[in-house]
């Protein structure tokens, strides 16, 4: 994997991306409070962002929009087709490759201690938007390690703000690692953890991916799968000043303490008092979160790179979305490969679901005995998420990555009485979910999700067969310019092109 070393860290990445003209660079100062989330958002879907003026803060750059398109994001990896890096990912889940310990690491060419720590004045961690209850930073990757992560490496991304010069809140979404670990496994103990900014980026998608914990349990080195998708060991040092470790090749690392103590999020919610009404920040979910009571950080060291480079995460954008997408593909994958193997042919995460949204299933029938196997695998996955909202599974005739042909096989393959699945009411859910914060009480108040069963009955097939046009009989050169053809084809929309590459009806 000697020519994808650019991976090792995100400077290589950037490099990468900026010779395959990947990356755009902003030279005038930008300032992290609204500009840059406005500029990154009005350029989503587009090239990865450098800004290398951050009004406020000499000497150091910001960096966002790296995951912002699947495209770019397989280029990185040496896939050349999107659909097919959850493969690698997979590969990766089941042949993970341990990280490597490093005397020291570049995150440790400066060292921050004592009075030197101002951390508001050292990152310039964003304001989101207008609405926003505080600078909230978004892409620290928490790092806990070994006996206090039941033997395991758990990185996940976390949001954080810093209320004052040395610490914190970080929040922890229910049913996660991090909640069992905080509020379960050490609840009366001060945890020993890194929070690690701007690393590389495979370490950032196991870190985004959220958990199926059927799949990846607490207890896994996920470094280690990260070090299987990039092809080579992650490296990783001990922490100056707490027992844990960092990115060895992350641009900055605050390494600390996650204590027992309390804290509101934001100064208004302690005057407030209430849990999830006072406004924080932009959520995955698409919605302006709430602010939430949360463990203090206490913060005992920064370390950095000369020359830093923080990294610009949006919680409810395509950067934060598709950082994650891969690797949660693979995991549902996974899951329902273990159920029923060799059914599921393909999976799909569609933007428009979101980070816990839901997933796409694509299934090919070998016999009339798999008959109601897709509906195993619903119920499977309805309950291996908490708060997934929707699971669908349909046959391997119609495009998954479409979703205007999975809507069309909803509508022409389903029977609402029969082919739509609950999961259980009454059931723990997200509390990001407007809807769900009701969860938080005793009995729990999530609906369950909605699996669709849009597959074809297999005795069946035969009143399904979908029409198809000859389209690829015909030669269009025959009658058109190549010229023509390219305007004629520029001018469809995306179900067309897929119709017609199929000669579907």
């Amino acid at each position: 994997m000697a020519n994808r070393k650019y991976l090792a860290d995100m400077r290589g990445t950037v490099e990468f991306l900026r010779k395959e003209g990947e990356l755009l660079v902003a030279q005038e100062p930008v300032d992290p409070i609204y500009e840059t989330a406005g500029i990154q958002v009005a350029l989503e879907e587009g090239p990865a962002i450098l800004f290398d003026n951050v009004k406020g803060y000499p000497g150091m750059r910001s960096l966002g929009n790296i995951f912002s398109r699947r495209d770019r994001i397989a280029k990185l990896f040496g896939v050349d087709d999107w659909k097919q890096l959850k493969w690698k990912c997979l590969e990766a889940i089941r042949k993970p490759l341990p990280p490597r310990v490093v005397e020291k690491g570049p995150c440790q060419d400066v060292v921050m201690t004592g009075k030197d720590i101002d951390i508001l004045s050292f990152l310039p961690v964003l304001q989101h938007t207008t609405r926003d209850g505080a600078r909230v930073m978004g892409s620290g990757n928490v790092l806990i390690c070994d006996k206090w992560a039941r033997g395991g490496k758990e990185f996940s991304y976390k949001r954080m703000h810093f209320r004052g010069k040395d610490w914190g809140s970080i929040t922890s979404s229910p049913a996660t690692h991090t909640e069992a670990i905080v509020f379960m496994d050490h609840r009366q103990e001060d945890i020993p953890m890194t929070i690690n900014i701007c690393n590389p980026p495979a370490t950032m998608m196991v870190a985004a991916a959220g958990g199926v914990h059927s799949i990846i349990p607490l207890g896994t080195d996920e470094i280690a799968i990260a070090g299987a998708i990039q092809g080579f060991p992650v490296d990783i040092c001990k922490a100056k000043t707490v027992d844990a470790y960092a990115i060895a090749n992350a641009e900055i690392v605050i390494e600390g303490y996650w204590t027992t103590e309390t804290i509101w999020e934001t100064e208004e919610a302690e005057r407030d008092g209430r849990q999830d009404v006072v406004p924080f920040f932009p959520e995955w979910t698409g919605y302006l979160g709430k602010t939430w009571k949360s463990r203090k950080f206490q913060i005992t060291a920064i370390t950095h790179r000369k020359d830093p480079i923080f990294y610009n995460q949006l919680a409810a954008s395509y950067d934060g979305e598709f950082n994650s997408f891969d690797f949660r593909e693979a995991m549902f994958y996974e899951l329902a490969d273990r159920l029923v193997p060799g059914l599921v042919v393909d999976v799909h995460h569609p933007f428009a679901l979101r980070f816990w949204g839901g997933v796409v299933y694509q299934v090919k029938k070998r016999r009339p005995r798999d008959e109601g196997y897709q509906r195993n695998l619903l119920i499977n996955a309805l309950g291996a998420c908490p708060g997934i909202r929707l699971v669908i599974v349909v046959d391997d005739d119609v495009d998954i990555y479409s979703m205007d042909d999975v809507m069309w096989a909803i509508m022409s393959r389903t029977e609402p009485a029969t082919d739509y699945l609950r999961g259980a009411t009454g059931s723990r859910g997200v509390a990001a979910q407007p809807g769900e914060a009701a969860t938080r009480v005793d009995i729990g108040g999530f609906g369950g999700g909605l699996g669709i069963d849009a597959t074809v009955p297999f005795l069946e097939q035969w009143r399904y067969e979908r029409c198809r046009y000859p389209s690829d009989m015909v030669d269009l050169k025959q009658w058109f310019t190549e010229a023509e053809i390219k305007a004629a084809k520029a001018q469809q929309g995306e179900y067309a092109r897929v119709l017609s590459k199929y000669g579907w009806g």
